[in-house]
Formats: C-alpha cells, structure tokens, sequence
C-alpha cells in the first residue's frame, strides 16, 4: 500500500504557505521495481525551512568551506548563507553564473552563462574552457568533478541570445585535467543537470526540455556509453528535470515536476520531496553533509536527511 503524508514546515525567515514533504513510496511504479526495495532517505519527522528569500532566480547551491553558496542568475551574482543564518554577497559580478562544483584542489568552479567554465581562486575567476573547436560555448549550466580532476560540463543555450551563438547544437562535454575538451554528446536540445555516480562509473544527464533523466556508462578513458533513459519524473505541477546530486547510497536526487524526486541506483523511485515553488537545483551540505538544500526561485530551502550525501 502507498503511503502519503503531509508535515508543516518548521519556523523560517518567511511564509512557507503550502510547504509539504510528500512520501510517495508507492509511485515507484515509474521504475516497475517494487518501491520497498530501498528505504526513503526522507525522515518521517523531517520539515522543509525556507533559510533565504527576496532573490531573483537562485541556482547552483554547494556546501563550500562551512558554507552554502550559490547563484542568482539575473543578479549576476554568487551568494553566500552561513550556519549563523546570514545571506551575503561572496561574489559579483560572477559571469552569470549557474552550476557551482569544488575541484580536487578544493577550489570553486563556476558555469557561467557568459561563455566559460571559470575558477574561482583569489578573489578573481580565471576561464577554463570558453571555446569548443574555435567556438564560443552556449552557455555553460552545470557540471561535476571526478576524483581524477576531470570535469564534466553541460552546455545548453539558455543564456546566449541568437546574435551571439556559435554553435547550433548544445553539448555535453568533458574537460580533462590536461585541458583538452572533448564533445560527449550534442543528443540533447536542452541538457542541464550532470553529476556522477559516487564511484564514477556511471554520468546522470537531465535533458530539461523532455523531462528526462539519461544515465551513461562512463569508459576508462572517460568518454560515454549505454546511454538509456533513468527515469521520468510526471506529475501535474511546475518544474522539470534540472540539477541533480547523490547521496552516498548512490540514490539520484534531482528537481523535477512538484518537487526534488529521489531514485535507487536502479531507478525505483523512493521519494518525493516538495517545496512550494518549482525547483532548480540540490545539493547536500552541513558538516556531516545530512542536509539537502533546495534553490527554488526566488528562495532557498533545506531539509534533514537520514543519509549523507556522497564526497
């Protein structure tokens, strides 16, 4: 029998009218697994609290030396919150920026909607990667690190207008720790969210525009194969497939309609996890890493897992 519950959020810094944490163990039919085979990360007292609010169009969050930062687009913009329940400016301008990832060195990556993949490193951001083949990139919208340095980085055209495209196709690409870029892919019209599995072998790609989520087989050499679809989170509300994270059982966390949908490794669904506004991206933070922040325009929530996320 499914089960379905609503808790009340607890207290925050604003109105979180209609805040609900959905447990949808039995939707799991998504997968045709049987949806008890992995138990919900999703506490039975858990409550979703907004910690930010007044922004414009929030992406991006990554837990970053005892911090959250993350984005805000159209702000141009890299916020900061603090445990001390304080929201700060870290940095401006940040080229439009959009994912965030740490590097192995422990320094910040930015996809920026400008042009580039940039490296935050005192006080200033150095490019990356800007051109693929002598062309300028779209606009660079999430990526993901492995352990080896190598990254991981979509590139669909949501901030570059017509006039200033070079290529017509959006791709999704890997940045070796040598510098050379290599084309993975130009299947998706819209590719957004990408992380890795906690052993990288396996590449998530969220293609926003059909509300899907794509799994690859990642090779020695890095490249991809086995492409299939994961999963393909439906319900009647706002949102689509957009930034995803992984907590340290390999469940797939990532925003979809109604809210941030959870996944086994072998795409049953385990959860769902509501917030009032549609979703654009997850991450997990806080010192044992047991708490998922939610950006959703033009706020940022968390909520209080069982399992960590994974390092």
């Amino acid at each position: 029998m499914s089960r379905l519950a609503s808790i009340a959020p607890r207290p925050s810094p604003g109105p979180l009218a209609g805040a609900l944490l959905l447990f949808a163990l039995g939707l799991g039919g998504l997968s045709g697994a049987p949806a008890h085979a992995q138990p919900s990360p999703v506490p039975e007292d858990a409550s979703v609290e907004r910690i930010a609010g007044g922004l414009e169009f929030t992406e991006g969050p990554i837990w970053y030396e005892g911090r959250l930062l993350f984005s805000d687009i159209p702000a141009d913009r890299v916020y900061e919150w603090t445990p001390e329940d304080s929201v700060s400016v870290f940095l401006e301008p940040s080229g439009r920026a959009n994912g965030l990832a740490v590097d192995t060195a422990g320094r910040l990556l930015l996809a920026q909607h400008d042009g580039q993949v940039g490296r935050y490193a005192d006080g200033s951001v150095e490019s990356l990667v800007a051109e693929y083949e002598g062309q300028r990139l779209n606009s660079p919208n999430d990526l993901d690190v492995a352990s080896d340095g190598t990254l991981y980085f979509t590139d669909p055209p949501y901030g570059v207008d017509e006039a200033n495209r070079a290529l017509d196709f959006s791709g999704v690409y890997r940045l070796s720790p040598n510098g050379a870029l290599t084309l993975l892919t130009k299947k998706f019209s819209r590719p957004n969210g990408i992380v890795l599995s906690p052993d990288a072998s396996v590449l998530y790609v969220n293609d926003s525009g059909e509300t899907v989520i794509w799994a690859y087989d990642v090779t020695e050499d890095g490249t991809l194969t086995n492409g299939r679809q994961f999963a393909a989170p439906q319900a009647e509300a706002d949102g689509t497939t957009d930034g995803m994270a992984i907590d340290e059982h390999g469940a797939l966390y990532t925003t979809g309609p109604g809210g941030v949908w959870i996944y086994a490794p072998n795409g049953t669904l385990l959860d769902r996890i509501s917030v009032p506004e549609a979703p654009t991206n997850v991450a997990f933070g806080g010192p044992d890493r047991q708490t998922l922040f939610v950006t959703a325009p033009p706020n940022v929530y968390r909520v209080r897992l069982a399992v960590p996320g994974a390092k």
